[in-house]
């Protein structure tokens, strides 16, 4: 389970840098954007009895936020096969 040179190490941690700020603005965008900053905006669309913004602010991030966290394990284990130092 160890890399086999040094320029796999770091490529793999520039790709997992890579992946955790993409990560990061998408959750960025819908935790603050779609909760604070455009939330009147949004507020205009019903969602299930809600506003839309509202949502966002309450429930929306939050599953936005385990989503995320499900699409970093699915991204990280298919960077681990492809570098050699999965968990067999």
């Amino acid at each position: 389970m160890a890399f086999k040179n040094d320029d796999d190490k770091s490529a793999y941690w520039r790709e997992n840098l890579s992946l955790l700020a993409k990560l990061l603005v998408v959750w960025f965008a819908v935790s603050f954007g779609a909760g604070i900053l455009f939330a009147e905006q949004l507020n205009a669309i019903q969602f299930f009895g809600f506003k839309l913004g509202f949502w966002f602010a309450q429930q929306g991030a939050i599953y936005v936020f385990v989503a995320l966290i499900f699409v970093y394990m699915a991204k990280m284990n298919a960077m681990d096969k492809r570098y050699g130092v999965d968990e067999e």
